[in-house]
Formats: structure tokens, C-alpha cells, sequence
């Protein structure tokens, strides 16, 4: 029922508060009565309020890095684990802070327990919905990253499991014929992760990690194992002068979609948005600082913790049924 008066009063907003014009004469909402807009969160009742009080900014050096949700009254806090490195304060809706104290990380989920140092104090923390009766198009809610708003959307995809991606240098090759015998780099791809390291058409990569690779079999083994975000050390031959670079590896989907439209419009993503074991999929926007914050239904029930920004209309969030196994 409460879906259902949730669904009403928006249709009413829609039918009676076209109180703006457009530039060409067209009667439109008023951006209070949008999907995202201050009338429309207030629809929401209670669960606003739940979902802002149960969420933390996380920040290092006095600047947001991830969101976080309170998960036991003690103010255990958990949230993406790729994201709120060097954490040292988390803070609530209200402006207080709290010192905070790393716990444990699992990497298979990418999420991390922390605890707020306190006297003392009780929070208040999120229950969870563990029944995963959240079908496409459900609506779905999370705190906005200043806390003092939420953000609406919609359950956009089905469950399923996110494969592992895999680092890339963003570099075409081809097997070196010359007296040099290594792996030749034929084109770069614009703003990818070997033209951002200085890597260039004609270089023949002689060494990755220390490892000689004599053709572009061995050197693809070795960036197999190998993920976004992390570092190679690559040697080269360069107008027959050996040079040295550090390629720090990027996404495939984001290395080789450089030109799709949607990709372009996105902005920045998570770091880490593959090898999941299970994801649910909604389409809130919502910054990549706000990955770690927890996913509400309308019931105020968490759903998960929001773990990738992947593009604008894509975010992953890993379900209450993994998340909960992460607690104290």
C-alpha cells in the first residue's frame, strides 16, 4: 500500500504543479516537484529521515572519500573498502565527528568494517532486507553525500554476478621482427593508461615487471594477472635508447569505450567496479564519493551497500545478504 500512495502522490505532483515555463512556452514541473526534487523526498516520509541518519561521510583530510552505513549501535560502520583508504573520521547528519578505527577489509565484496570511537554513545543503525523481494523497477533510495537530502531511482537490472575485468595498458601491439625482439606498441589509445604514462607508437616493450617478454603472448599473461589501479613497471626500447615507465593499468570498458556517448557524460567512476560476486543494479545518481553508503527500500530497510559507480545511470550494490555476513 505505501508503494502504491508513494506512486499516487508523484502522479499528483505531475498532474497539478506544472508552475514553470520553458524558453519555448511549455508548462514543466517546478524542480521541487521532480523525481529528485524537495516535495518529492518528502513523499518518502520516514524513510528519508532513515536513510540520512543511518549514513556517514566518511573524509580524509577533511575532504569526503566515501559514504558508510551504521550497521550496529556500538557505531560499527561499513562501506567500500577500495574507496575510504586512510580514513580517519566519519561523519553523521548532524556534524559530529568521530575518529575512526580500521576493523577488517574482505576484498571478495570490497567492503571494510570500521568503528567510531565513542563513549558510550548509541547510534542509530540500519536493518536489513534480506528477503531480496526488490523486483526491476522498484523504487529504491540513498542518502545524498552532504546528508542533508536523499536521492531516488529505481531497481534497473537483474541480480547476477560481475566477472573479473582485468587491467589494460590501452595500447594496440604487435610482435617485434627487429634485432630489439620484444612486443611493439603500433597505437595508443587517446587518454588511456600507457598514453598517460608516456608510452607512444613504435616503442617495443623488452620488459614488464622485471620479466622479459619476447612476444605479445607473454607480456598479455603477465597484465592478465593483474587489475585496475594497479602499478607495472615497464621497460622499453625508444630510437634504440632503453627507457623505464611506471603504467598505472585502467579499465577495459572505460579504455576501449573512450568514445562511447554514455561513457563520455558519466563522469568519474569507481576505481574498483568488477569481480563482485553478486550485485544488484539501480540507476540513482550518485557520486562516486558516495559509493559505501547503504541502499534503502521504501520501507526504510537496507538493501546493500552501494559498491560502484560505473557510469551515470549504473550504480552496483553488494546485497544485504553478503553485506550482513560483514558484521561485527
Amino acid at each position: 500500500m505505501r508503494a502504491k500512495s508513494i506512486f499516487f502522490l508523484f502522479l499528483s505532483f505531475c498532474c497539478q504543479c506544472f508552475s514553470d515555463v520553458d524558453s519555448n512556452g511549455t508548462k514543466v514541473l517546478s524542480s521541487d516537484q521532480r523525481i529528485n526534487g524537495i516535495d518529492i523526498q518528502n513523499a518518502f516520509g520516514a524513510t528519508k529521515e532513515t536513510a540520512i541518519k543511518r549514513t556517514v561521510r566518511l573524509l580524509r583530510n577533511n575532504k569526503l572519500i566515501a559514504l558508510g552505513g551504521i550497521v550496529s549501535p556500538e557505531g560499527y560502520v561499513l562501506t567500500k573498502a577500495s574507496s575510504c583508504v586512510g580514513a580517519r573520521v566519519a561523519e553523521t547528519h548532524e556534524g559530529e565527528k568521530y575518529d575512526l578505527k580500521i576493523k577488517k577489509r574482505y576484498e571478495e565484496s570490497d567492503l571494510a568494517l570500521y568503528k567510531m570511537i565513542s563513549e558510550g554513545k548509541t547510534f542509530p543503525y540500519i536493518e536489513w532486507e534480506l528477503e531480496n523481494n526488490a523486483s526491476e523497477g522498484s523504487w529504491v533510495i540513498a542518502a545524498h553525500s552532504k546528508l542533508s537530502e536523499i536521492r531516488i531511482g529505481v531497481k534497473s537490472g537483474n541480480d547476477r554476478a560481475i566477472g573479473r575485468e582485468g587491467g589494460v595498458m590501452g595500447v594496440l601491439l604487435t610482435n617485434d621482427t627487429s634485432s630489439a625482439k620484444g612486443v611493439k606498441i603500433s597505437e595508443v589509445v587517446p587518454q588511456a593508461a600507457g598514453y598517460r604514462a608516456g608510452l607512444k607508437a613504435g616503442d617495443i616493450i623488452t620488459h614488464a615487471d622485471d620479466r622479459r617478454v619476447k612476444n605479445q603472448d607473454a607480456l598479455i599473461k603477465i597484465i592478465s594477472n593483474k587489475d585496475p589501479g594497479d602499478v607495472m613497471r615497464i621497460t622499453l626500447n625508444r630510437d634504440d635508447k632503453i627507457q623505464k615507465f611506471l603504467v598505472t593499468l585502467g579499465h577495459r570498458s572505460v579504455t576501449f569505450d573512450l568514445f562511447n556517448r554514455n561513457l563520455q557524460m558519466s563522469g568519474s567512476v569507481s576505481k574498483r567496479k568488477d569481480n563482485f560476486p553478486i550485485i544488484l543494479q539501480h540507476d540513482i545518481p550518485l557520486p562516486k564519493e558516495s559509493m559505501g553508503g547503504p541502499l534503502f527500500n521504501i520501507y526504510g530497510k537496507c538493501l546493500g551497500i552501494n559498491i560502484a559507480r560505473v557510469d551515470r545511470v549504473t550504480v552496483f550494490v553488494i546485497p544485504a545478504s553478503i553485506a550482513i555476513e560483514c558484521m561485527p
